[in-house]
């Protein structure tokens, strides 16, 4: 397992990888896909902000901060999103880029990560509880996907 920046040349992958759970998952609430150029231009402007794993040569899975909200007062605080190829869960690859994305985090001086998760995603919010993540919301009905109304647990770590 290897975890690194991410490179232009990881956008194929990181869009393949996104656009599974964006198609068939309840971990957002996204249903528009994403595009290899979206991704470029993230990966271009977060730097050391977008990680990916890889297995084998292989890019496993990713994972990046940005803005939690606009404005000065948030400039500490960022919102993170973490995916994995459904065929490389459990392999450790999540646990690796968390670690690798805090560490980044905190010499860049970010104060609080956040993680937006839905209700119905109890494995992401296992994962971030493990990691020391506390939920300190639970927002009723603000997503909808698949035809139904889902809750958002926002979950936190203080750096």
């Amino acid at each position: 397992m290897k975890v690194r920046q991410a490179r232009e040349s990881d956008a194929s992958a990181i869009v393949r990888i996104w656009n599974i759970e964006i198609r068939t998952g309840v971990s957002t609430f996204n249903s528009q896909e994403k595009t290899v150029d979206e991704i470029i231009e993230q990966i271009q402007t977060r730097g050391a902000a977008f990680q990916i794993a890889e297995h084998a040569d292989v890019v496993i899975g990713f994972a990046t901060y940005f803005p939690f909200r606009n404005g000065v007062g948030y400039a500490f605080s960022k919102e993170h999103t973490i995916y994995l190829d459904p065929a490389a869960r459990g392999l450790g690859g999540g646990r690796a880029l968390m670690k690798e994305l805090l560490q980044i985090a905190k010499a860049d001086g970010v104060h609080s990560l956040l993680a937006g998760i839905g209700s119905e995603n109890a494995a992401g919010v296992r994962f971030h509880a493990a990691l020391g993540f506390d939920e300190v919301a639970r927002v009723p009905e603000v997503g909808y996907k698949f035809g139904r109304w889902m809750d958002l647990i926002l979950m936190q770590k203080l750096l």
